[in-house]
């Protein structure tokens, strides 16, 4: 987790040299009007298409904004949503940070208690209790993997290995392919704090690290990727898709050129799995980290995905449980509850993100119709379907949130694991936004049980806010604006 502190930091002392060096001038805004992006996404998702920003996919589908099966159409007392999807969204909070965590949902939490009953024991044990969870955690195992393209069967397959999270996954990561120094290990100017601190650690015990800058909508720069890649790098590290922006990133072309040199490849896919489909094998990458919670599945479980022939260096030690990669009884109730999850998105996958990329443009729209002079990061590039990062010019971040806490909106200024910092956010400094934009910055992130009435009340929360904090930069644009049927789509 990165901390507050006055130092500078290594990632922070690179991150200015990129944008002064290497990132035009004319790039350094993100607030230009949305486009179409031109082309195909080269990102190894192809089960279905994705969202370019500002195209409304479910204009012609009848009730676009209301929620369609699964976890969001369950009765209000079967969601564990602290009360905001019980139809009184005028006194409940509406839960607008979904890439933060998301809440368990019920037929997760129905799996788990199951297994919990029927697979109690230790899967390392040899008796028979033992041997039926151990069954029952590498069904799983089986499933996961599959599910996220990985090739699971027979000999050369993928290697799968559960842990607490995507912090420690992409520890592992690092860590077990960089080896040991010397050695340069690469990373985008645009990953997670897990990935940044476990980057600056490796720094100081004496890893070279570069940085690969991004352009004004946050999409890594592929062409500045081969002058990086020398003899002496040992690991490339590009997440799949930001967890402030939403922008994807081309993993596919970066692990070509990896691939040409030789290098492996670690994407964080933490946002992306159980949002849009994942195929492991085609986008190239030699790892991929994610995590249940992000997907409605409990906290304490993630998984990360090794490309067959791999070698990796374990960071935990004191046990042979997963090939001694990582030590330590596989929780089997957490691991069922991650597979269950992963499922009822499969089952439902283009429904889900069809309506969610509804919602959030409806949401966008709204508020920079009222707000002109807001800033919606990332809206020229393609980016996930349940993210929102908006500036409001001339705002403070931390005076809004707590405003938008106090009227019932929660959402967050970034990362959750950096949500304990005061420092502005390293994405958008990397994507060359002035500091008025940066420390203005609110991210909003959609979910399963998001409603289109929660995104129109969210909205006149936050602009009684905006009114209230501060002028809109431009002139008022008439009032609020009027509440929207739920059969309108956007």
């Amino acid at each position: 987790m990165i901390k507050a502190r006055h130092t500078v930091s290594l990632a922070d002392c690179c991150m200015a040299r990129i944008i002064a060096r290497e990132i035009p001038v004319s790039q350094r805004q993100s607030h230009l009007p949305p486009i179409v992006p031109a082309g195909p996404l080269a990102v190894g998702l192809p089960r279905g298409p994705l969202l370019p920003a500002g195209r409304s996919h479910g204009a012609n589908r009848p009730n676009a904004g209301a929620p369609g099966p699964g976890l969001a159409s369950l009765p209000p007392e079967r969601v564990a949503t602290n009360g905001y999807n019980d139809g009184m969204i005028s006194k409940q909070a509406i839960y607008l940070d979904h890439n933060a965590t998301t809440p368990l949902d019920p037929r997760v939490a129905d799996a788990m208690r199951q297994a919990a009953a029927e697979s109690f024991a230790n899967p390392a044990s040899q008796h028979g209790p033992g041997r039926q969870a151990r069954r029952t955690v590498e069904r799983a195992r089986q499933q996961i993997g599959q599910l996220l393209g990985a090739d699971m069967g027979g000999g050369g397959a993928d290697r799968l290995i559960f842990t607490s999270g995507a912090t420690e996954a992409n520890n592992l990561a690092l860590r077990g392919l960089a080896g040991q120094p010397p050695g340069r290990l690469i990373i985008s100017a645009i990953e997670h704090p897990s990935v940044v601190g476990t980057a600056e650690n490796l720094h100081s015990l004496g890893f070279e690290i570069s940085l690969l800058p991004v352009d004004g909508d946050g999409i890594v720069q592929v062409d500045a990727l081969p002058a990086r890649l020398t003899p002496d790098t040992r690991l490339v590290s590009v997440m799949l898709g930001n967890n402030e922006t939403g922008a994807l990133q081309p993993i596919e072309r970066l692990a070509a050129h990896c691939a040409a040199a030789g290098v492996p490849l670690h994407t964080d896919a933490a946002q992306v799995a159980g949002k849009l489909p994942i195929d492991f094998r085609n986008l190239g990458a030699t790892a991929l980290t994610f995590t249940a919670h992000k997907f409605h599945g409990p906290r304490g479980v993630g998984g990360l995905l090794i490309r067959d022939g791999t070698t990796l260096a374990p960071i935990l030690f004191g046990g042979f449980q997963q090939g001694g990669l990582r030590p330590g009884s596989e929780p089997v109730e957490l691991v069922v509850g991650m597979c269950e999850g992963l499922k009822l998105w499969d089952e439902q996958s283009a429904e889900r993100r069809w309506r969610i990329a509804d919602l959030r443009d409806r949401f966008e729209r709204q508020l920079r119709a009222a707000w002109p002079a807001a800033v919606v990061h990332a809206a020229r590039a393609l980016r996930l379907p349940h993210t929102s990062c908006i500036s409001f010019p001339g705002l403070d971040r931390q005076a809004l949130l707590m405003a938008l806490d106090q009227a019932g909106v929660a959402c967050s200024t970034g990362s959750a694991c950096a949500s304990g910092s005061s420092e502005p956010s390293r994405v958008l400094l990397a994507m060359g936004c002035e500091r008025s934009i940066v420390d203005s910055a609110l991210r909003f992130s959609l979910g399963v049980t998001t409603t289109a009435e929660e995104v129109d009340e969210a909205v006149r929360r936050i602009l009684r806010v905006l009114n209230r904090l501060g002028d809109r930069g431009q002139p008022p644009n008439r009032s609020e604006l009027p509440p929207l049927e739920r059969s309108q789509t956007v």
